[in-house]
């Protein structure tokens, strides 16, 4: 969006629009009401009005000839020249950070699927210490709460990089729920699983613990995997991800950049939020314009929100772990219309239109 304003840009996704990673544990218990925020079609974006959309998936790049190559949806093969090449290709994480093409009936036929599956069950085993697995274990005992929700996770406390005040308020809200809380359990993770799926296979601990059981087993144990097995191997740092200065420029490369959870900016990969967008775009101009490029600063603890928003409004955490609340009310009629819709994605179309 912010590049389209000067630059001739293409869009290169599998995906038909935003289905975003966050705020799995809404995804999954109320997927209506997060698909009206965090799965929109591109078309929607006003701002990407003047950018040719391609729905590919990527398959390799040709560095001196300033060319990248990949498969359309329908299979034919698709050639784009640049002058700049943004990596923004993100990351593999369970069952709900998916490579490849995906249409629009696919995502919402998924998204069904999860939620009737975890419907179903009477009880629920979330594996992981994670936001995404915090934001699970509460969302499905709030929704369900004649579901028994176990959450298990390998420390003394779950969010570790987050500031230790968060979890002490998450804590009480998950006792409030009746979350079950099942700390130093460490999973043994079946060799050649993904954990790109639901299971209900009992689940064995390599801490000493007994096997346990559910109906449904969720993992969200925080297995990433950079979407790069497209780049050459000298892009990429020993665990795969895009090896890039703090101006973001890919390291040894000109005109070549990364943002967002594929760049191994900091140990928290935190490009993908803070705002790094608008620093990228802002140094791919000064680049061509010979001007100099800012760094990016990554904060040292994760911040935001961790169990989306909820019945009573939606609390955002700072990095210090002062927590700020937003109204219930505001939600729908301030922050998501105004703040998101208009002021960071600078107008989204109602659906249907």
């Amino acid at each position: 969006m912010r590049l389209a304003r000067h630059f001739d840009v293409v869009g290169i996704s599998g995906q038909p629009g935003l289905v975003s990673g966050q705020e799995l544990g809404v995804r999954l218990a109320r997927p209506d009401e997060w698909a009206r925020d965090y799965w929109i079609p591109f078309e929607r974006f006003r701002a990407l009005d003047p950018v040719r959309t391609a729905h590919a998936t990527l398959t390799g790049v040709d560095l001196e000839g300033r060319k990248v190559f990949g498969h359309n949806s329908d299979g034919s093969a698709m050639v784009e020249d640049f002058d700049a090449l943004v990596i923004a290709t993100g990351v593999t994480n369970g069952f709900w950070r998916r490579p490849g093409h995906r249409s629009a009936d696919e995502v919402a036929a998924q998204l069904r699927a999860d939620h009737a599956r975890l419907a179903a069950a009477r009880s629920v085993l979330v594996v992981g210490g994670g936001a995404a697995a915090v934001s699970s274990a509460a969302n499905l005992a709030l929704t369900w709460p004649e579901t028994c929700v176990e959450l298990c996770f390998p420390g003394p406390r779950p969010l570790p990089h987050h500031h230790p005040r968060v979890w002490a308020r998450i804590a009480r809200r998950l006792d409030g729920l009746g979350v079950v809380l099942r700390p130093g359990r460490r999973a043994v993770v079946p060799e050649g699983f993904g954990c790109d799926r639901i299971t209900a296979e009992p689940v064995e601990w390599s801490t000493g613990q007994s096997p346990s059981s559910a109906d449904a087993v969720l993992w969200a144990i925080g297995r990433v995997r950079p979407n790069t097995d497209w780049l050459p191997a000298g892009l990429l740092d020993d665990d795969g991800f895009v090896r890039v200065a703090p101006t973001l420029k890919v390291v040894g490369h000109e005109n070549i950049w990364a943002v967002g959870d594929v760049a191994a900016t900091d140990p928290l990969r935190s490009s993908a939020r803070n705002r790094a967008d608008e620093l990228l775009a802002r140094n791919v101009r000064a680049d061509f314009g010979g001007r100099r490029l800012r760094d990016y600063r990554a904060p040292t603890r994760r911040w935001g929100s961790v169990l989306g928003a909820q019945p009573d409004g939606l609390e955002v955490f700072a990095p210090n772990g002062t927590a700020f609340r937003f109204p219930a009310w505001s939600v729908r009629r301030v922050l998501q219309p105004w703040i998101v819709r208009r002021g960071i994605y600078r107008g989204v179309r109602p659906s249907g239109s």
